[in-house]
């Protein structure tokens, strides 16, 4: 990845990649995730705790890290993850953790193949057929066998060999790869993981020799056929952003299905919720928690990061918001930003280049136009006028502006927090308020304006002179 982050930690619809494999296993009725760490592990074990509760000290967390000191290859890290289970039975399955297309239903197919296998089978590998299979591990299948002689084997995985490691033509013409995901019994991994050797290019422990392994024990070996798209891992920025994509299109369509209609070149993250009825246009970008209730409508160009959007809200073009709750039929923009903490109540209204942070508008409050309102509680039915500004910050700490309800503050006014102004008070354009405006109170803080009769004449005249003296200085 030519990156100082683990590549497990690289986004994927704003989710890590370790994210997905984990979420996988947990929904396909895994008692207990180990999630093998190594270089970069701190990373890896903040997230998480904070996304599974997983931590060595959260002993009944259903995911836990086991530890793999050395990156010895994928037989040595398997084998950690065993030992962390100590002496546990049951089946077992295991999986890549930079596969994040894998779904819940394709580690419960495997899982169910397994069981339904029988006792003579030991593992049971998923596999994929792809059209250009370089670079990934082949499926080697036994040759046909009489059927008089015995079971027949034919179909059963013999070997699975690295690209690396192929030996002929025809071997790395095999279209059929291996997909990185393994059943089997917790008994047999622990006897095969003990088994591994070293015997290849890379002179690392293979997970994949645990298939040879089987079948020299005389167990079988049977495999689970998925969609190609299951297998996509991550190993550069360009692998990244094709499994990103295939992701993206997963979520737009379920999205879809469920009722929301998400235009061509919108984007989302895996953990937005859109309810039905919702519209996201071309070119809006949600992210994180962000979550749109029924009827609200998101339109081109809007950018949310954690926003919360009521029911029938309208989010004009161009608004950015972050960590803010807009409620129901509330509108927002165009070019508005909200900054964290921005609370909206229900028909309020924040306008074309209103900058809002860490203030709460109260219902049907306005702001339509040129504010910044930050560090303030404006009460319902209140109206702040064009180019007006909490000033919040005294160069040391920020105080708060508060408005009452039905208020009026006229345009280019200043209040200078902390300050209060009543319910149904008025402040006249262009004050600035520096004390307390009572409830139902008028303010108006002016210099007050001379006019001086022909002054604009003689005043051009001596502009013009002093322009023209300049300009014959050398």
């Amino acid at each position: 990845m030519k990156s100082a982050l683990p590549k497990v930690m690289h986004p994927v619809c704003g989710l890590p990649i370790v994210h997905f494999g984990v979420q996988a296993a947990l929904d396909a009725g895994c008692e207990e995730v180990i999630v093998v760490v190594g270089y970069g592990r701190e990373h890896i074990e903040a997230y998480l705790a904070r996304a599974f509760g997983a931590g060595p000290t959260r002993p009944s967390s259903r995911v836990r890290t086991a530890i793999q000191p050395e990156p010895r290859g994928t037989g040595d890290a398997a084998r950690a993850g065993v030992a962390a289970l100590e002496d546990k039975g049951g089946p077992l399955l295991v999986l890549n953790g930079d596969v994040p297309l894998v779904r819940a239903e394709d580690l419960r197919a495997i899982l169910q193949a397994f069981e339904a296998a029988g006792g003579a089978t030991a593992l049971v590998v998923a596999t994929c057929t792809v059209d250009e299979p370089a670079g990934y591990g082949r499926i080697v299948r036994h040759r046909p066998v009489d059927r008089t002689a015995g079971v027949d084997v034919a179909d059963d995985i013999a070997e699975i060999r690295e690209d690396r490691d192929l030996r002929s033509d025809g071997e790395r013409s095999i279209r059929e790869i291996n997909a990185g995901i393994y059943a089997g019994t917790m008994a047999f991994f622990r006897e095969g993981l003990a088994a591994l050797v070293p015997t290849n290019a890379q002179g690392e422990l293979y997970l994949t020799d645990v298939v040879a392994f089987a079948n020299r024990i005389g167990r079988r070996v049977g495999a689970v056929s998925l969609d190609a798209d299951v297998l996509l891992g991550v190993n550069d920025r360009e692998q990244l952003a094709s499994v990103e994509a295939e992701m993206h299109r997963r979520i737009v369509r379920n999205w879809r299905l469920a009722g929301a209609t998400v235009r061509e070149g919108a984007r989302l993250d895996a953990s937005v919720v859109l309810e039905p009825d919702t519209t996201v246009e071309s070119g809006a970008v949600l992210r994180g928690s962000t979550r749109l209730e029924r009827g609200a409508r998101v339109d081109v160009g809007c950018v949310l990061t954690n926003v919360f959007v009521g029911a029938e809200a309208v989010l004009k073009p161009y608004t950015v918001g972050a960590d803010s709750r807009i409620a129901a039929r509330a509108q927002v923009g165009p070019f508005a930003h909200l900054r964290p903490e921005s609370d909206l109540g229900e028909d309020a209204h924040v306008g074309n280049f209103v900058e809002t942070k860490k203030t709460k508008l109260g219902r049907g409050a306005k702001a339509n136009h040129l504010a910044y309102l930050g560090d303030g509680v404006v009460g319902a039915g209140a109206n702040i006028g064009a180019g007006t500004i909490f000033c919040n910050y005294d160069g040391v700490q920020k105080h708060t502006t508060t408005i009452g309800a039905g208020a009026f503050i006229g345009s280019d006014s200043q209040l200078v927090a902390p300050v209060t102004v009543g319910d149904n008070a008025y402040v006249a354009t262009g004050t600035t308020v520096t004390k307390d405006v009572p409830a139902d109170a008028l303010a108006i803080a002016r210099v007050p304006q001379e006019n001086k009769p022909g002054y604009a004449t003689r005043l051009r005249a001596r502009m013009k002179a002093a322009l023209a003296t300049a300009a014959k200085k050398p």
